[in-house]
Parts: structure tokens; C-alpha cells; sequence
């Protein structure tokens, strides 16, 4: 790989690593110091490679330009606060004697501990999704403007806002203690959540499926199953969810970037070994007694793996939704058990149940309508799918819709 190509992609792998591990020792309140190493550290990497050539270990030598980096923004910082503001506050007095630690260990221990700290319910959402995708995955600035559907300028202030306060409010990078663990876990799980939403039903640009954000979002859940005191069964059934929707990856897209609806899809295209990896997780979730919406989901999912089409499964699934509406309702939710409402009760019937939804603001509600009305009435089932078309983010989406509508 030539220097042009190995750097973007040592920035999203080691970017993250050497941030995480920096906080650790500066504090989240120096969380901007930290980043401004980590990025000085590429852009010496960019101009050192470019004229000498790619050291033999990459990694290594970005680990200790890094460390050296750091030693010196602490010398700096040792000589202002004891010579120019001798009383400045939030002073480490043992940071110079530090040896900052780039081992395996430390850096999985250090990245699960800021995954807490970033994931606080002190932040809103978004900005634990935004601090997520910069400080955990790497993703630059442009990327996560790309998800939100938002400017870089906008994505900068949240940022900035969600680090002022995570300083403010003296938040640690540690893991919580036993008995914080469960309510923190829940706002980490949700973090990973959404940002695998994010990826999953993409809105933004000319993808109709972000994959990387995903992936990302898998790979945050793969470090918490890995750790004792984070392997919870609610961890793995998200895995589990998340696991059964990536295995129709292929499936969902077609070659030319048009989203097929899951009834339209080419069951040949799924992935096995992920439908058996969401099945081990699955089968990992049930211990215990707590029964969490993404148990519910992800049993949800692992059904959709399955590629027959007869009324059990569907009367299974329609079950399943409305034990998670009750535990908890959202309206994605209620919109996807319509569907499986249709496949046990008829489509007039599933008609009546999704427009009491009244969802006029999605796309896939107004698509669902079309799908519903196919066949029974033509003109209504046109204008719903013009309806989802005025709606559609994507180019790639937009073209399947007008091809649905055009087909009537």
C-alpha cells in the first residue's frame, strides 16, 4: 500500500487508539489536546513518509512519535502552569513521570473506558453518536457531517459543545462501578445503536446503506462482549440484531444502489455465517432473566433470516412485535409489525392498521402504503409512492420508488 493510500487508513485504525489512551492519562478535560497530538502525529507521518519512505512498522512509529508528541505538550504545559499561572486548576502533577502505555491491553482498556465517558447521559444523542464516530472510530469531520446530513461547520460547534460539557460536568475515563453499570451500559447500548440505525437506513448523499458506520457500530459491541465486566445478555442480543440485519447486506442493495424491499430480495445473497453468528449471539442473551427490546429485535431479525414465507413465521414475528410495542413503543416499530400484520390478517386489514399511524413525514410509511394498496387500488397506490418519492433522500432510492410508481 503506497503512502497516499496507508495513512487514511492508519488515521480511521490508530487515530482512535492513540486519543483514547491520551484522555486516559490528560483527562476528558483535555480531550482537545489529546486530539491536536493524535492529528500532529499524521501530519508529521504524512511529511516524514512522503520523503523518506514508509518505516518498516508503521504502527510502531506512529506509537512513538505519539508518546513523544505528548511528553512535550506535558513539558509545555508543566512550564506554563508552574511559571506563568502558577494556580491554574486541573493540574496532573504526576504526568511527567508518566510513561504513556501503547500496549494491546492498555489501548482495548482505555478505548472501553472513553466509550463510557463519550456515551454519557449528560450528552444528547447526537452528540454521543458525533463524539463516537471522532474520538472512537476515527471518522473525520466531513464523514459525520455526511451521516447527519449536516455542514462541517455545524458538526464542529456540536463537538465543540459536547466536549465543553463533558469537561464541565468532570466526567472520568473509567469504567463505572457494579452498581452504575447497568444504567450506563444502557446508554452505551443505545449509543451503538443508533449509530448502526445511522448506517442501516442511510438518508444522506448517494447511499442508501452506509456500511461503515455499521461495521463501526459492530465493532463497539464486539469490544464490550469482549470484556467481563460488559458482557451482559442485552450487549449480546444487540450483537445479535445487529449480526441478522448485516447478513442481508447484499441483499438489500442492488448493483446499481437501489434499496429491494425485503419481500423482492434474493434470499441466495445472505450471509450464512452471519445469520450463525447472530444465532450464537441470540443464544447467548438468554441467560438471565432480563428480557430487553433488543432480545425482542433481534428475534425479530433472526426471522427475516429465515426464508419461508408461511403464516407461523409471520404470526411469530407479528408476536414478537407486539410484545416489543408494549415494552417499548417507537414508531419505526409499529410501521415494521404492519407488515407482518398483512402477512397474517390480509392487506385490507393491514391498510386500517397502518393509517392510524399517520406517520406523513416517512418515506417508508408512505411505501409500505404503496406496497399495501398494490392491487386493490392502483391510483392509491401510485400516489403513496409518489408520496414516499417527495420524500426520498437518496438518488439511488429515488430511482427504485419511481420505478415502483411507474410500474403500476
Amino acid at each position: 500500500m503506497n503512502t497516499e493510500g496507508l495513512i487514511p487508513h492508519l488515521f480511521r485504525t490508530e487515530y482512535r487508539k492513540i486519543v483514547s489512551v491520551l484522555c486516559k492519562y490528560f483527562g476528558l478535560s483535555q480531550v482537545a489536546l489529546a486530539e491536536d497530538i493524535a492529528s500532529d502525529t499524521f501530519l508529521t507521518a504524512t511529511q516524514s513518509w512522503g520523503v523518506e519512505g514508509v518505516p518498516a512498522n508503521p504502527v510502531a512509529w506512529l506509537y512513538q512519535v505519539a508518546k513523544n508528541k505528548a511528553k512535550n505538550a506535558m513539558h509545555r504545559k508543566e512550564i506554563f502552569e508552574n511559571k506563568v499561572v502558577p494556580q491554574i486548576k486541573d493540574v496532573n502533577p504526576e504526568w511527567q513521570e508518566v510513561d504513556i502505555d501503547l500496549s494491546p491491553r492498555n489501548i482495548i482498556d482505555s478505548q472501553l473506558q472513553m466509550m463510557f465517558a463519550v456515551c454519557h447521559p449528560a450528552l444528547p444523542p447526537e452528540a454521543q453518536i458525533g463524539l463516537s464516530l471522532r474520538i472512537l472510530s476515527g471518522f473525520g469531520i466531513e464523514e459525520i457531517a455526511r451521516a447527519f446530513l449536516t455542514n462541517k461547520e455545524t458538526i464542529n460547534k456540536r463537538l465543540y459543545r459536547a466536549k465543553e460539557k463533558l469537561r464541565e460536568a468532570h466526567i472520568a475515563v473509567e469504567l463505572p462501578s457494579a452498581g452504575e453499570m447497568d444504567e450506563r451500559l444502557s446508554v452505551v447500548l443505545k449509543t451503538i445503536y443508533l449509530l448502526f440505525n445511522e448506517g442501516y437506513y442511510a438518508a444522506g448523499g448517494d447511499h442508501t446503506l452506509r456500511k461503515d458506520l455499521c461495521l463501526e457500530a459492530i465493532r463497539l459491541c464486539t469490544m464490550l462482549i469482549e470484556n467481563n465486566s460488559t458482557n451482559k445478555p442485552a450487549v449480546n442480543a444487540l450483537m445479535s440484531l445487529m449480526c441478522f440485519h448485516a447478513s442481508r447486506f447484499d441483499a438489500r442493495i442492488d448493483k446499481d444502489g437501489e434499496l429491494v424491499l425485503y419481500a423482492d430480495q434474493d434470499a441466495s445473497l445472505w450471509n450464512t455465517d452471519l445469520i450463525s453468528k447472530g444465532g450464537y449471539f441470540l443464544q447467548c442473551a438468554s441467560g438471565g432473566n432480563e428480557l430487553s427490546a433488543y432480545h425482542l429485535e433481534a428475534a425479530i431479525a433472526y426471522w427475516h433470516t429465515q426464508q419461508d414465507d408461511s403464516e407461523e413465521k409471520w404470526n411469530k414475528v407479528l408476536q414478537l412485535y407486539n410484545r416489543l410495542l408494549q415494552l417499548a413503543y417507537s414508531p419505526v416499530a409499529a410501521l415494521n409489525r404492519t407488515y407482518a400484520f398483512s402477512k397474517v390478517y390480509g392487506k385490507p386489514a393491514a391498510i386500517q392498521e397502518a393509517e392510524k399511524l399517520n406517520l406523513i413525514g416517512d418515506r417508508f410509511y408512505y411505501l409500505l402504503l404503496g406496497e399495501l394498496y398494490l392491487h386493490i387500488d392502483n391510483e392509491k397506490a401510485k400516489q403513496h409512492f409518489q408520496r414516499a418519492l417527495s420524500l426520498a433522500k437518496t438518488t439511488a432510492e429515488k430511482q427504485s420508488i419511481q420505478k415502483k410508481a411507474d410500474a403500476i
